[in-house]
């Protein structure tokens, strides 16, 4: 299976979710599965890669031909994807991957997951996405997208266009069985 991760570029991100990261990467490689990411060699994206490659997992990276300009690439991965913006990056994503994992992240992490849990309300896609939600990282979205179902601005239902979960074996569990 194609997991692709949403995460942190940031090198400043707390180090807590960077082992948790590698420790994801580490069983995703366990489990035969591949790593789909943006190709940084630094935060969420940089910990998890590292914890696959460390334990022969496969990994694509796919960034902008900028993008090393901006942060760490990755230099190890088995594959690499140098597009010719954002927009194409994150169709590749979407193309190449079976199933999503939204790890800890920034404005880009959040953009890429409403870009794709919106895909897969408009029945684009099919497929499982998670929200990993390490350490109640995303308490404060989810309070913000309950927020939004009481003002009726979005659906209950929209809420199961997702999960969220709260440990490596749970999110890898729920991917596997909704593939």
């Amino acid at each position: 299976m194609k997991i692709c991760l949403y995460g942190a570029g940031s090198s400043k991100i707390d180090d807590t979710y960077k082992k948790i990261g590698y420790e994801l990467g580490k069983e995703m490689a366990e489990r035969g599965h591949t790593l789909v990411f943006g190709g940084g060699s630094t935060g969420m994206m940089g910990a998890v890669s590292k914890g696959a490659i460390d334990n022969n997992g496969k990994t694509i990276g796919i960034a902008p031909k900028w993008m090393d300009e901006f942060e760490g690439i990755c230099h190890d991965c088995d594959e690499f994807i140098k597009t010719e913006s954002m927009e194409d990056r994150k169709r590749l994503f979407e193309e190449f991957s079976d199933g999503f994992i939204i790890s800890p992240g920034g404005i880009g992490t959040l953009d890429e997951m409403f870009e794709i849990v919106t895909l897969k309300k408009l029945n684009i896609h099919k497929k499982a996405i998670v929200i990993f939600n390490i350490n109640h990282f995303y308490d404060k979205m989810l309070e913000m997208i309950d927020f939004m179902i009481e003002k009726k601005t979005i659906k209950e239902s929209d809420k199961t266009l997702f999960k969220v979960c709260n440990t490596i074996e749970e999110c890898l569990d729920y991917l596997e069985s909704n593939f």
